[in-house]
């Protein structure tokens, strides 16, 4: 009886499936959007006046759990200063044959240099080529990351370089909350503030998402969202699955 309940199930299965909109894309010919904080390939970000913000302290380097990272920093020259501080990055080097996208990096940068961006498919012909150096890793003068020949880039993906990255007091003061600290980089703009736990958040610009909304099955059931309860919480699953055609967007 079970053997016959499989072999009729597979059939089943199949029939439940067919006429659902498709969940998958035509890669590589096309690929699906990705979030504004998605980690990708590094960059080196650069101030507005065009100075580079690497001042070599090499506090990545030193972070960095796969040694992945090589640092070398250098004084800066009195005549033509690379960056605003003593110090600059002179040799900055990343294996991308050893690194794992922790951004732990990222995380200890003092003065944000490094950031990611949204690609991370490049297919390299020889060893060499996984090694990045300053020179492909600095953005160009608009701002943008490089883009080398084995490199897969896309529209979008070149953007929100440092999309992910906090905007709000560092020292985690709740009256920073939302507030941006910093000027733009190169070409880039002022990025949106970090979404912290107040309503002063922008969801749609950092990419976030509500704890509550997007876990709330793990909540107790009296800390539930209220549109999360009952029939009307199993509407606003079956509005979600949908796809924007049924939703009466374009």
């Amino acid at each position: 009886m079970s053997k016959f309940t499989d072999f009729f199930g597979g059939f089943k299965l199949t029939m439940q499936h067919i006429g659902r909109p498709n969940v998958t894309t035509s890669y590589p010919q096309k690929k699906r959007a990705k979030q504004p904080r998605q980690h990708g390939r590094h960059v080196l970000n650069r101030y507005e006046d065009g100075m580079e913000k690497c001042i070599g302290c090499e506090l990545c380097a030193g972070v960095c759990p796969a040694n992945c990272i090589n640092v070398r920093g250098l004084d800066n020259p009195m005549d033509h200063p690379v960056s605003p501080g003593e110090r600059y990055g002179y040799i900055y080097e990343i294996n991308y044959l050893r690194c794992i996208h922790c951004d732990l990096c990222v995380e200890a940068c003092p003065t944000q240099a490094i950031t990611e961006s949204k690609m991370f498919e490049y297919s390299f012909s020889n060893r060499a080529d996984a090694i990045y150096t300053k020179s492909e890793l600095l953005v160009d003068d608009q701002g943008f990351p490089q883009k080398l020949p084995w490199e897969d880039w896309r529209e979008g993906e070149a953007e929100m370089t440092g999309g992910w990255m906090r905007a709000t007091s560092p020292a985690g003061d709740a009256a920073f909350e939302g507030v941006v600290q910093w000027t733009g980089d190169l070409g880039a703009g002022i990025k949106a503030a970090e979404a912290g736990q107040s309503e002063n958040r922008d969801d749609k610009a950092t990419g976030s998402k509500q704890l509550r909304d997007a876990f709330y099955r793990h909540l107790e059931p009296e800390d539930v969202p209220l549109n999360r309860r009952g029939l009307e919480g199993m509407m606003t699953q079956v509005m979600e699955k949908l796809p924007p055609r049924f939703k009466g967007k374009k």
